[in-house]
């Protein structure tokens, strides 16, 4: 296969146009060609007057490839192998393997899994998709929390209620087996070349419930409004794990577990302390999100090409280092989306981002976050960033009137250190609502005094990040894991053998992609070690 760089595409290209570029690219005819397909696909919009796609084209011919690599003369062109992906070879395993926890890191060592014949045993504390959703809008309705599941937990994770985005720093080659695997069970396809992927909440949830189907079909079970309430071991491997659905409970007997439980799950991380398991602290960022007009954000990304077809609404992502060292930064930008309740215990606020596939929301909205470190959590115990968290979260529910509403502030005031008592032009998107109130007042003054830093720097990135308009909503604090759950080069525990710490709540991953990438290296080490 010939695969060529560089390719510079209109924004209204057609089939017809690569096929062209192609032929001259490669300097060869028509008669050659047997298939030409998109890798990836990149917009640059780094000239406001020529905003344009970039591609890479993957092209197999029915001649001699390497000589039309040859005559091409081009350092664009290149001979590329196919992607593969093999399972390792594997033999039975003595007992089934358990996977406690169905997000993307869960979900993907479950499939891995099950696709090797080893039929894994799949816990998970929330509901399934279709009936999690409803719970989820009853407490963005009428607010009314369900602390087992709701945009925290239940089928798919976290990322089940985002925007689905799929794009990634992990260079790790399993990372194209994530995206085959969600188009294989129903993702669009375009985010096989799109050079920032996204499936959307709504389309999301559809895969979601393929994949499961299909783990069930291979024969795996799945166990839905079900907790690990314990990890039993002998000699320093483990032997069973048990499990609770309301009044019953359950003993199961296994050698394998991969804990892929979220960022989330704290009573577990608590049970996990209370076992002696090696953890540790770690750095994280906490801080708000960031709603602008949608329109205001594509303007200023696409200038006069803001209204096209052919872009969608656009996304931006920015960092900085402020002057007392701390990295301030966008995260989890969501395009045309929405600003939502990610709340998992009573008597707290959590914001998170979410868009649909057709990112088609008035506003767009980014996490702005500011880094915080073990120093900053007060104590040396190893859930002491659990409880930075949580008091954030319990202060930004006062603040927000005690009735599960967010605390907003415009940009202008919060640059002012004003309490904002009038809306401008955004509207906040979140629900169950809002109520006035300053930042300052929930998080901490060397958080506040970064992030204002930090506006300021990026709206000379772009254009309009320091409107006086937009609305600061808070609080978002699940950005990452504050806990690792330590392992050793096998992914192994570092003091339970048979313990597979994997994804986003062991500390190993901060994403989607690299969640269920993860999870799939955690399945491999398990069909390994057998």
């Amino acid at each position: 296969m010939i695969r060529i760089n560089n390719v510079k595409l209109s924004l209204s290209y057609t089939d017809a146009d690569i096929r062209k570029a192609v032929i001259k690219e490669l300097r060869t005819d028509e008669k050659s060609i047997d298939s030409i397909s998109l890798f990836r696909r990149s917009i640059d919009a780094r000239h406001k007057n020529d905003v344009h796609f970039i591609a890479t084209i993957d092209v197999k011919l029915n001649c001699d490839e390497n000589k039309a690599v040859s005559k091409s003369k081009s350092k664009n062109v290149t001979i590329q192998e196919e992607y593969r992906y093999e399972i390792p070879y594997n033999k039975d395993l003595n007992t089934r393997p358990v996977v406690i926890g169905f997000g993307p890191a869960g979900m993907f060592a479950s499939l891995i899994l099950a696709k090797a014949g080893q039929r894994p045993i799949v816990i998970e504390r929330g509901d399934k998709v279709d009936v999690r959703i409803k719970k989820v809008n009853n407490f963005w309705n009428n607010s009314k929390l369900n602390k087992s599941s709701n945009v925290q937990f239940g089928e798919g994770g976290a990322g089940t209620f985002s925007d689905g985005k799929l794009n990634t720093g992990t260079k790790d080659f399993r990372s194209r087996k994530v995206l085959l695997e969600f188009v294989s069970h129903g993702a669009p396809k375009e985010i096989l070349y799109n050079a920032k992927p996204h499936i959307g909440t709504d389309k999301l949830r559809e895969t979601v419930k393929n994949i499961r189907e299909e783990i069930i079909s291979l024969g795996g079970e799945v166990y839905f409004n079900t907790k690990l309430t314990a990890i039993n071991h002998k000699n320093s491997k483990v032997c069973s794990v048990e499990v609770e659905n309301g009044t019953s409970s359950k003993l199961i007997e296994t050698d394998n577990v991969v804990l892929a439980i979220g960022h989330s799950a704290r009573d577990t991380f608590e049970m996990l302390k209370s076992m002696n398991l090696f953890l540790e602290q770690k750095p994280f960022a906490v801080g708000v999100r960031i709603e602008h007009l949608r329109e205001n954000i594509d303007k200023a990304q696409y200038g006069a090409f803001a209204d096209s077809k052919h872009l969608g609404a656009a996304d931006y992502k920015m960092n900085i280092r402020s002057k007392n060292g701390r990295g301030v930064f966008t995260f989890c930008m969501c395009p045309g989306g929405f600003v939502v309740a990610a709340q998992s215990e009573e008597n707290t606020v959590v914001t998170n981002g979410m868009s649909n596939f057709a990112r088609d929301n008035v506003n767009s909205n980014a996490a702005l976050l500011v880094n915080v470190n073990p120093n900053d959590f007060g104590s040396d115990d190893v859930l002491a960033g659990v409880e930075f968290q949580r008091r954030i979260e319990k202060q930004a529910y006062i603040c927000g009137g005690g009735d599960y509403s967010a605390p907003v502030q415009r940009v202008g005031d919060f640059l002012k250190k004003n309490k904002t008592t009038a809306l401008g032009e955004v509207t906040p998107s979140y629900k169950p609502g809002t109520n006035f109130s300053k930042v300052d007042d929930y998080l901490p003054s060397y958080i506040t005094d970064s992030m204002r830093e930090g506006v300021l720097a990026m709206d000379r990135k772009l254009h309009g990040f320091a409107h006086p308009d937009a609305i600061i909503t808070g609080a978002e604090t699940r950005s990452s894991s504050p806990v690792r759950i330590t392992r050793d080069d096998t992914m192994q525990s570092v003091t339970l053998k048979g313990l597979y710490p994997c994804g986003e709540g062991a500390g190993y991953a901060g994403g989607i992609i690299s969640a269920a990438v993860d999870g799939i290296r955690c399945a491999e080490q398990i069909l390994i070690n057998a």
